[in-house]
């Protein structure tokens, strides 16, 4: 079970929404948020609402200010990343639909072009886990949440234009 309080200000000001599950729109909660705080678990949080636009991973904490993801505007929906225990497994493709060089990942993976001499990930099947897939390597850059499933596009969860380079997984301490 999670738990993450909204704010409508920076430093935690402002009128607030407690929220313990996924949340597909804030606005009807709050004008607009811009700070927030995880007292458990761990969310996804996205810049537009039903979960679209550019997303950050988020642990137990105090985020003082939306602006520290790289969001341009407020926070407008949430994720609850439900806790796994298990193991991890995804396969990557270097193209969509599931074509090109592939590989088997069960592990973190900080460079995929090093490790794997893959020029791109275009498609993948989580088939156990959830993963946070980045734009460069080491981590960095933007993210996307990826939970088990088939994505036979990364155009399609909006990875448009964007090369993805690292991999990690959402591990247990949410």
């Amino acid at each position: 079970m999670g738990k993450i309080i909204f704010y409508e200000e920076k430093n935690f000001q402002g009128r607030s929404y407690e929220c313990m599950s996924d949340c597909s729109d804030m606005t009807s909660y709050l004008s607009k948020c811009t700070s927030c705080r995880v007292e458990s678990g761990c969310f996804v949080i996205y810049d537009r609402p039903n979960y679209t636009g550019s997303q950050f991973f988020l642990r137990r904490g105090e985020y003082a200010d939306h602006m520290i993801f790289g969001m341009s505007d407020s926070i407008r929906s949430c994720h609850l990343i439900p806790q796994h225990r298990g193991s991890y497994r995804m396969k990557i493709y270097e193209r969509e639909s599931f074509q090109g060089q592939s590989h088997e990942l069960m592990d973190d993976c900080d460079n995929i072009m090093d490790r794997y001499r893959m020029n791109d990930c275009q498609s993948c099947n989580v088939m156990d886990g959830h993963w946070l897939m980045y734009e460069q390597p080491q981590y960095r850059g933007k993210q996307m949440y990826m939970r088990p499933g088939e994505y036979r596009s990364m155009r399609d969860v909006g990875f448009s234009g964007m090369r993805l380079s690292s991999v990690r997984r959402i591990m247990d301490s949410c």
